[in-house]
């Protein structure tokens, strides 16, 4: 073990960022240990999905429990949305979901995405009480009644779209002046071939401009009967598109939305992605998949800033894994799990790094967000493939290590992180020389609102580098 030297590291945008649903109507949440792990890196956000009917009879129970009912034969046919209930807001509180699952993704060294479907018809008393829930958690985004252009959420079931497009303008209003940090998504219908403007345009208009990003949701198979049938050829329930078409549409999209904004762009990107395997089967959908973003790679299409990987592990076939029916703690990895980390460890879809001058101990980093951070490099060198390779800290930090390509969390209470699982899918074919990447998130996972800029920064100050332990041959050698 020796002293190493280190230097200022920026972590920027990726040229398209990835992100990734983790439970919703189909699935449960994952732990972020166990999705690093599977995955070798983080997300620049994890997505995910609850709803508010808190005027409803049944609230907060979710709705499929407390509205059980044997003659339901759609996902959708709940007196309102089956996704998890959001257990904040007026009269609230914020120590159960999802903000247990914030904590989790942000201290990851991951933003959040939080899905919201909303009764239309809540107090400001209700959407300010939200927003304030939502300050300590940086630069999140919300993405607010998605969809809206659609039939099939309870949102749309008691309100006008005219009504739908001013209370989604209502409520970034609310944002910007109680929580800034956090970033609006509105998710719409497209423009389809043949046409000229976004579906129910004249509805959504103003939308389009009070937003600070803007998306589509887009399945490139889709099997939307689930779980009441099972797609066969023939059938009515589920449909398959082109990956071209798909990407002309979003294209399109983009172009209307751009326009509707009087010419000046705004990030776009596909909320939820993916082929549904109950249409392709495991082997299309994977392919599919990779059609999709190594045509965004080679067309250079700066203009779409990011997609939404839907999900993570799934009861049906939208996942990377699928959960094993005997144990819903468990998943069982699809191809395109496979596919899809091959795809997210390309620099194309992976955050910039900029390595600035050296610094010396001790050093404050700044976390602001998965795309705008300052953390340390660390030179190490190798003679060849190591045989050993951890790193010892005698603090209790929270950090999100980088070597070779994969990264690792260590936890406050950690000491001793492994670094071996670095070289098993890479090992290095000679002598060579790579950064040790350091970057240190929010270890509760909120950011300190009593400083000047804690509504957008977290500080973490590193007074020691941890001790490296590096060797290229077993500690003991057969005879």
């Amino acid at each position: 073990m020796s002293e190493y030297r280190a230097y200022s590291l920026h972590m920027g945008k990726a040229k398209c960022a990835v992100d990734l649903g983790d439970g919703s109507e189909r699935g449960e949440y994952v732990d972020q240990d166990y999705i690093l792990h599977a995955l070798g890196r983080p997300h620049r956000s994890i997505s995910l999905m609850y709803c508010y009917y808190p005027l409803d009879a049944g609230w907060p129970g979710r709705a499929s429990v407390v509205h059980a009912n044997p003659n339901v034969s759609f996902a959708w046919d709940y007196p309102y949305d089956d996704y998890f209930t959001y257990r904040g807001g007026l009269n609230g509180s914020t120590e159960g979901e999802p903000f247990s699952y914030m904590r989790d993704i942000r201290r990851h060294g991951q933003d959040v995405t939080l899905t919201l479907t909303i009764d239309p018809h809540v107090s400001d008393e209700h959407l300010i009480a939200i927003a304030k829930d939502l300050r300590p958690f940086g630069r999140m985004m919300l993405r607010i009644n998605h969809e809206c252009t659609g039939n099939w959420f309870s949102f749309t079931k008691r309100s006008s779209y005219k009504e739908i497009g001013e209370f989604y303008c209502h409520f970034c209003a609310i944002l910007r002046e109680h929580a800034p940090n956090v970033r609006t998504i509105l998710c719409t219908g497209g423009v389809d071939e043949g046409r000229t403007e976004i579906e129910m345009e004249q509805e959504f208009a103003q939308a389009v401009r009070d937003t600070d990003m803007w998306s589509i949701d887009k399945y490139f198979a889709l099997h939307w009967g689930w779980p009441y049938d099972v797609a066969e050829r023939g059938g009515s329930s589920h449909s398959r598109g082109s990956i071209r078409d798909i990407y002309q549409y979003t294209k399109r999209t983009y172009d209307r939305f751009k326009e509707l904004n009087g010419g000046t762009a705004k990030p776009m990107m596909m909320s939820e992605l993916n082929a549904d395997g109950d249409v392709t089967g495991p082997y299309d959908q994977a392919a599919m998949v990779r059609e999709f973003c190594d045509l965004i790679r080679q067309e250079g299409a700066s203009w779409f800033t990011s997609f939404s990987m839907y999900q993570f592990r799934d009861r049906g076939r939208l996942g990377l894994e699928i959960e094993d029916p005997n144990n819903a703690q468990v998943g069982i990895a699809q191809p395109l799990l496979h596919t899809y980390k091959e795809i997210i460890h390309d620099d194309y879809f992976s955050p910039e790094m900029t390595l600035q001058g050296e610094v010396s101990l001790p050093v404050t980093l700044r976390w602001g967000g998965a795309e705008d951070a300052d953390g340390l490099a660390i030179p190490l060198h190798f003679d060849r493939n190591p045989h050993f390779c951890e790193v010892v800290f005698e603090d209790d930090s929270n950090l999100m290590l980088e070597l070779n390509g994969t990264w690792f969390y260590k936890s406050p209470k950690a000491r001793t992180i492994d670094l071996m699982s670095a070289f098993y899918e890479k090992p290095l074919e000679g002598a060579c020389d790579l950064p040790l990447r350091l970057f240190a998130p929010p270890a509760g996972g909120e950011n300190d609102l009593n400083l000047e800029d804690g509504l957008m920064n977290s500080y973490t100050t590193i007074t020691a580098l941890p001790k490296v332990r590096i060797r290229f041959e077993p500690v003991e050698t057969a005879r």
